[in-house]
């Protein structure tokens, strides 16, 4: 599959003047691993913190119980979302024999298992998912990605610097910069960009056992504004 990049303009339904600017609140989720409950509950708790907008930034099944329902709730939803490095694993688990040697065995009977339960509308819909997505909320520009913009295996840790992002970005200069596959969840404003790791929803890996998203504030003119939200779902 070829790296694809998807662009959508969205707004807040309102036209905004220098007198009453409309603060859209985007909820900016990742990882979430085929975890359904962990799914629900971010979903239910961004939008009591007022969500009017969400965004998948990959790895949505993988490791996780309920890859189809999971698909099911964004797919009925219509959230965007893009392909992370396990989403990639999974459709690719057949057909590859260097990534079977690559990932080890006990990792590749969990994306067989995973790829045996997607149906034809799962498959097509995993697929279709683009590689990284370009958005503008009412003038702010946003650029998701899975691990970073160099590739979906790439990482950007808390610890990055000025220097490091511009290495990333390249000659790219988004207003923001949504990513995950770390797991590990964090929000900067580094040169001029709003970082933001979303973390994980379903596989929590910086010691706190509850799910992470993000929650940004956008409005045209502003610095956009953007903060880490924990939540807790029920464990097996």
């Amino acid at each position: 599959m070829t790296a694809r990049t998807a662009c959508i303009s969205l707004s807040a339904g309102t036209s905004a003047t220098r007198a009453t600017r409309i603060t859209l609140r985007v909820a900016f989720l990742s990882d979430i691993h085929a975890n359904l409950p962990a799914l629900q509950n971010a979903l239910a708790d961004a939008e009591r913190r007022g969500a009017g907008a969400f965004v998948v930034a990959g790895d949505v099944v993988g490791d996780g119980p309920h890859p189809v329902e999971v698909i099911g709730v964004l797919r009925e939803r219509k959230i965007p979302a893009i392909r992370g490095n396990v989403d990639r694993k999974v459709l690719d688990v057949d057909k590859t024999a260097l990534l079977r040697q690559l990932i080890g065995v006990a990792e590749q009977r969990q994306h067989a298992w995973t790829a045996r339960q997607l149906g034809p509308t799962e498959r097509e819909w995993l697929e279709a998912l683009p590689a990284e997505l370009s958005l503008e909320y009412d003038g702010v520009s946003v650029r998701v990605v899975h691990g970073s913009p160099r590739g979906d295996t790439d990482y950007v840790y808390p610890s990055i610097t000025g220097r490091g992002l511009r290495s990333k970005l390249g000659e790219d200069r988004p207003q923001v910069l949504v990513c995950g596959h770390s797991h590990i969840p964090f929000t900067r404003r580094i040169t001029g960009v709003r970082v933001i790791n979303c973390g994980s929803v379903g596989r929590p890996a910086d010691g706190d056992s509850r799910g992470s998203y993000a929650l940004a504030d956008l409005v045209e003119g502003r610095a956009p504004r953007a903060r880490i939200v924990r939540f807790a779902y029920p464990v097996a």
